[in-house]
């Protein structure tokens, strides 16, 4: 889908809101507009959706996630493989 231009007067007050907000956000003021008249003119998403995340607030959370250790991604990868080794051959619909 091909993106239009739009020009927007925006009174000085509304417009540092929208900086602030875009600069806290680690964002371009452009998507906090685009999702504000998105919310706008379609409406607020289903109760329970988590909002979009931005590729830098997804790295954020990323280096805060758990890991597993040396020990437990071994005994998965075992697992993984003893499951593979006990399913039967498969045979194609002519054989």
């Amino acid at each position: 889908m091909k993106d239009t231009h739009l020009t927007l007067r925006l009174p000085l007050e509304l417009s540092r809101i929208l900086t602030r907000r875009a600069r806290d956000r680690g964002v371009p003021k452009s998507l906090v507009a685009r999702e504000a008249v998105a919310l706008y003119l379609v409406g607020a998403p289903e109760a329970g959706a988590a909002p979009p995340l931005t590729a830098r607030e997804l790295a954020a959370r990323w280096s805060e996630l758990p890991r597993l250790g040396t020990e437990e991604a071994a005994a998965i990868e075992n697992d993984i493989a003893e499951g593979r080794a006990a399913l039967p051959d498969l045979r194609g619909p002519w054989d």
